[in-house]
């Protein structure tokens, strides 16, 4: 495994490997697989990201082998069921909070490659068709109700947001709100917000 961290704030350093057994403090592995295994990880993904597709669930870890843990998940009374606009089942625990469909989403900075995004097999449902390429490309992307519809980079103290999309008066105000937070965060400083195409 690699044992973290792999640098520090602000730094880099080369990975480290080191036998799991001794990071785990045992001999034996940890077996792989199986309906427990497989069980707790659909828990664990659809407590981050449900409801969500049993195809999302596969595009965001790989595994094929996953009907046996959504099947046994069910028989269990542990999964309840939607239906989206499009008529695909959408998959979820029954005990996770889910906030009313008009529940307005703040604005969110989110680095590079990051989940939010990455965790669904359809990311139409956060990101525009147009801009998917920005997701694996290691764009920072942010957020606006929910939605992508800007990029950021930071350097020098200041936040440079570029808009995809027309953004409205509102829209601009809880960016740069949101922007001088992380701004403050990673700087240490109040966060200047700048603009390649528009101020936000």
């Amino acid at each position: 495994m690699q044992l973290p961290p792999r640098g520090t704030w602000r730094s880099k350093a080369g990975a480290t490997y080191l036998p799991l057994s001794t990071w785990l403090a045992r001999t034996d592995p940890p077996t792989p697989g199986g309906v427990d295994a497989d069980t707790d990880l659909v828990r664990r993904y659809l407590r981050a990201f449900g409801p969500a597709t049993s195809t999302d669930l596969r595009a965001w870890c790989g595994l094929a082998g996953l009907p046996r843990a959504v099947a046994a998940l069910r028989d269990a009374d542990e999964l309840i069921s939607f239906r989206d606009d499009q008529g695909r089942e959408l998959l979820d625990l029954p005990d996770v909070p889910r906030p009313d469909p008009d529940t307005p989403a703040p604005v969110r900075f989110l680095p590079a490659f990051d989940n939010t995004v990455l965790g669904y097999h359809d990311r139409t449902r956060i990101i525009d068709d147009t801009h998917r390429g920005l997701s694996v490309a290691g764009e920072r992307l942010v957020l606006v109700d929910g939605r992508v519809a800007a990029t950021w980079t930071s350097g020098n103290g200041t936040l440079t947001v570029t808009p995809l999309r027309v953004l409205s008066p509102a829209d601009h105000t809880a960016i740069n709100e949101e922007a001088d937070r992380l701004a403050a965060f990673l700087h240490g400083v109040s966060g200047r917000t700048t603009s390649k195409s528009q101020r936000v």
